[in-house]
């Protein structure tokens, strides 16, 4: 128990000195790069760090029980230590007389403690039982000779005694009158709190499945999910997650006026609900309202609901994902990825992917799009190969928010992707039907230096840091996935292999796509063309004689059983020996001799007989061989 506790209180330490003075900013992901992400900087460390960070319910709970045992634990060790039989034998202090008191002053006070303690005026009490024991054996210590001596030498009046080692419990435990209280107490913990505890734990764990995700939400996936579903429709599909069913079930009539009231301002943008369930009309309608960027109308109890769906939605959109892989879907998972990225920068699909610059508004974009093919820009790549003295758009600007601009530009990532596909250990550059083929995706960020990594994602409207990455999928022209899968890693140049065994023979051209998991209008996608030869040109595969007779050779398990197949023959036919010895010689002549004319005629007969019983192929010739030993003899 001591561990127990002490491990506890080291994790709450740990956790307490972690949100005052153990965490940095980064390391909580409160990273201020642009004055459009000080906002939200500030509310991580209001979260992250400080009292506030230890306000969760995990936390509170943990240190009520820690607490609570501590307390329980101090206490019985006070107890014991006050009260408990811990200390050796000393009957001057059980009779409550100096030590250099005389025989007649000890005889008064046992006299006086026997008649304290005496069982006839104690009925029922095992403790003032146990201390008239201890009274009559202080007295007998200090009055009998050969006692006295005992306990001078071994410190006990009985002479020497065995170490004994004993569980110490508080008294009031023993008492007759709270006997029923403890017993109630004691079923209350093992039959109804321990149980409970197990039940709720297990219970809890059970609904979750890959990335934390609950199992009613995949199986709500995989219904609403198919080839055909759009990007506008995926935000109904993730409202309905069984994650967000109990946060955002409307409780009262002033919710479900809330909800309808944001309803009318982002309906025009918003597909047309399939399911009219409310917790599904809530969510669809809170993530529209952060997709618009129309959060400002939510109440706090709203936005509070927004926060929880936004801090699962990066798990849920790749849940989403690994059930459109199980369907084959490409189309449906990019869509999912696309979601992400709208997610992740509080746009949607008829939004400009230049709105992810910070302070751009609708004025701001339109002017970047006018005006002459040199200084005009749609995406991200465009505006930043503008100049940056022919860049549109910043007009109004001030000084620090073109800053903010270019600071912007120089963390999103500007990228390259050159593919190359081969198979491994092969002779030559040709792929053959079978073969397993590798491709090779090298994604370099032009954007950082030899050295240097990725960071955050610059998302100032997601609450929640986020890291970035980038998905690499393969599939066909039909629209099937070969693979697909997140890479994270934050490095200048990234290299990620997908492999597959070639299909028959022809030439196939397959789709890479490659996308960010949190930038809106940086996706790429790549032709790979893959020509496959028939494997019957390849020359016969040959096998060399010494590789041969090696399969030739028994395996040791093979050695093994031949070993002991004929470790039970011999046996048998040394125990048919001697139970014809046994039969036929004389039980008091047990020496060895050499076999008489006529035991050696016999004992070939007897062969011969088995010989015959056994034989397959040619039973006459072995009747015959008997007949002809039968005539001889």
């Amino acid at each position: 128990m001591p561990a127990v506790i002490s491990n506890a209180w080291y994790s709450i330490l740990t956790t307490v000195y972690g949100a005052f003075l153990g965490k940095s900013d980064a390391d909580i992901g409160a990273v201020s790069r642009t004055s459009a992400e000080k906002e939200k900087a500030a509310e991580l460390k209001k979260s992250g760090k400080g009292l506030q960070s230890l306000l969760s319910k995990a936390f509170l709970v943990n240190l009520a029980i820690t607490v609570f045992f501590t307390v329980l634990f101090v206490w019985l060790a006070v107890s014991v230590n006050n009260d408990g039989e811990v200390n050796s034998f000393d009957p001057f202090s059980i009779l409550d007389v100096d030590p250099k008191a005389d025989l007649k002053a000890i005889k008064k006070a046992y006299k006086k403690k026997s008649l304290i303690y005496h069982p006839d005026k104690n009925p029922n009490n095992p403790q003032a039982e146990a201390m008239f024991m201890m009274v009559a054996k202080a007295y007998e210590a200090l009055t009998d000779e050969e006692a006295k001596a005992n306990y001078e030498k071994f410190g006990n009046p009985d002479g020497k005694q065995s170490l004994e080692v004993s569980i110490g419990l508080p008294s009031f435990l023993l008492e007759a009158g709270n006997r029923n209280l403890v017993l109630i107490t004691y079923l209350i913990f093992m039959v109804g709190v321990i149980p409970f505890a197990v039940w709720t734990y297990y219970s809890d764990s059970s609904k979750f499945g890959e990335k934390d995700v609950m199992y009613d939400t995949y199986s709500w996936f995989h219904h609403t999910l198919s080839e055909h579903t759009l990007v506008k429709s995926l935000p109904e599909v993730l409202a309905g997650s069984a994650e967000f069913r109990q946060a955002n079930m409307p409780k009262t009539l002033q919710d479900k006026e809330e909800i309808a009231t944001i309803m009318t301002d982002v309906r025009s943008q918003m597909q047309k609900p399939k399911y009219n369930h409310p917790v599904c009309v809530k969510g669809n309608v809170l993530l529209h309202a952060h997709l618009l960027r129309k959060t400002d109308k939510l109440s706090a109890n709203a936005k509070q609901a927004l926060k929880h769906m936004l801090r699962l939605s990066n798990s849920l959109i790749d849940a989403m994902i690994s059930v459109c892989q199980h369907q084959d879907s490409l189309q449906t998972a990019a869509n999912c990825i696309e979601l992400g990225q709208y997610v992740a920068q509080g746009l949607w699909i008829k939004d400009s992917p230049l709105l992810q610059l910070p302070h751009f508004t609708l004025e701001a974009v339109k002017h970047c799009e006018k005006g002459k093919a040199s200084t005009k820009a749609a995406n991200i790549q465009q505006y930043r190969a503008i100049p940056d003295s022919q860049k549109k758009g910043m007009a109004t600007f001030t000084d620090e928010q073109k800053e903010d601009v270019s600071k912007a530009l120089s963390i999103i990532p500007d990228i390259s992707i050159t593919t190359k596909v081969y198979v491994d250990d092969d002779e030559d550059d040709k792929v053959y039907e079978g073969d397993l083929c590798t491709v090779l995706v090298t994604l370099t960020r032009n954007n950082l230096e030899k050295g240097e990594k990725a960071g955050l994602v610059h998302a100032p409207r997601f609450p929640f840091p986020k890291q970035e990455a980038w998905w690499f999928a393969l599939g066909t022209k039909e629209g099937k996935i070969i693979s697909i899968e997140k890479v994270g890693n934050p490095g200048r140049i990234v290299q990620h292999k997908i492999k597959f065994l070639a299909p028959r023979e022809g030439t196939y051209e397959f789709d890479l796509h490659v996308k960010s998991n949190a930038y809106i209008g940086l996706d790429q996608k790549h032709k790979v063309e893959l020509t496959t030869m028939d494997a019957s040109v390849l020359p016969e595969y040959k096998i060399h004689p010494d590789d041969a007779e090696l399969d030739d050779e028994p395996t040791l398990f093979e050695e093994m059983l031949n070993a002991n197949v004929e470790q039970d023959s011999d046996s048998d036919d040394e125990d048919d020996d001697d139970s014809d010895n046994d039969e036929d010689g004389d039980d008091k002549d047990t020496d060895i001799r050499e076999l008489t004319a006529a035991e050696k005629k016999k004992l070939v007969l007897q062969k011969a007989r088995k010989a015959a019983a056994a034989g397959d192929d040619d039973d006459d010739s072995d009747d015959s061989d008997v007949e002809e030993v039968f005539t001889q003899n």
